[in-house]
């Protein structure tokens, strides 16, 4: 039994440990949950939320990998960007460079929605670095119409809180349709906050990240993704839709697909004991759970 899940079966966060380092000038933040030594699985978070969505599964994979958790720039405790570039082009070039300074060879890529895109968008321009790419719940086709609302709330100014209990209270995620706890929203939010110049807590992500948000279609990528992949829908949520499986599975014939039940968008927030079999399933199929050397 993973050591974060208790008998009666409430899940704990793993243990981890902050760690920065520099790349693209830029300070970046990324959580160790510990396995050093072991082939790197490296998780990426969406849009808005930051490298703690992953705190819930990460100890199911300890055992076999040295798991991180990197937010990206001008999310989470990551540095914002001056100028403030937020395109997928620059995410993935973060995302490269982070690979080359931490010398990660041979890393699993696991990306959460916008975390997703980015994974994918990575695998397809650097062939022969990663071994394995799981993607969970993305929107693999991003359009102007889709970034209007979010490119709109950018470009205000977040609400501010007196205090983080405040905050706390306040907290919801976007989508807001959930069924994680009330326990692990307060987690969530716990670190999704800092307090301001002004003295005022708001969430910690530059909203510049939303109103510089540009469009992408990531479906043609898979057509160069050679690798294993795994692309996992949650079961309430409609991102994953027909059009986009198939679109996909005609790029890359050996997409493996996977249905998280009980689920809207944050699986790992919602059902993260669902998602932790399915993702160590397809590990253990393609022998990723062996020591790299």
């Amino acid at each position: 039994m993973p050591y974060d899940q208790q008998p009666g079966g409430e899940l704990h966060p793993a243990p981890h440990t902050s760690r920065y380092v520099d790349v693209n000038g830029v300070r970046l933040h990324y959580l160790d949950y510990g396995g050093e030594g072991k082939r790197p699985l490296l998780c990426l978070h969406g849009g808005g939320a930051h490298a703690h969505w992953f705190d819930f599964v990460a100890s199911e994979f300890t055992p076999h990998f040295h798991v991180l958790s990197l937010d990206n720039r001008g999310h989470g405790d990551s540095a914002w960007a001056e100028p403030p570039i937020y395109n997928y082009e620059q995410y993935v070039s973060d995302l490269h460079g982070f690979v080359e300074k931490l010398d990660l060879r041979d890393p699993v890529l696991m990306g959460h929605s916008m975390g997703g895109m980015v994974s994918l968008v990575y695998v397809a321009n650097h062939p022969g670095r990663a071994k394995g790419l799981i993607i969970i719940d993305s929107t693999l086709v991003i359009t102007e119409e889709n970034l209007a609302g979010l490119v709109a709330r950018g470009k205000h100014g977040g609400k501010g809180h007196a205090t983080l209990e405040s905050y706390v209270r306040d907290f919801k995620l976007r989508p807001v349709e959930t069924e994680a706890t009330p326990e692990m929203l307060r987690y969530m939010a716990s670190y999704s906050a800092r307090p301001f110049e002004d003295g005022l807590w708001r969430h910690k992500i530059d909203r510049r990240v939303m109103a510089t948000r540009t469009p992408i279609d990531g479906v043609p990528c898979f057509a160069k993704i050679k690798i294993p992949a795994l692309l996992v829908k949650a079961g309430l949520s409609n991102r994953v839709t027909p059009a986009i499986i198939a679109g996909a599975r005609t790029g890359c014939p050996q997409l493996e697909l996977a249905e998280v039940p009980n689920s809207e968008h944050h699986i790992t927030l919602d059902n993260p004991a669902g998602l932790r079999p399915v993702v160590r399933g397809f590990l253990d199929r393609h022998s990723h759970s062996n020591r790299h050397t």
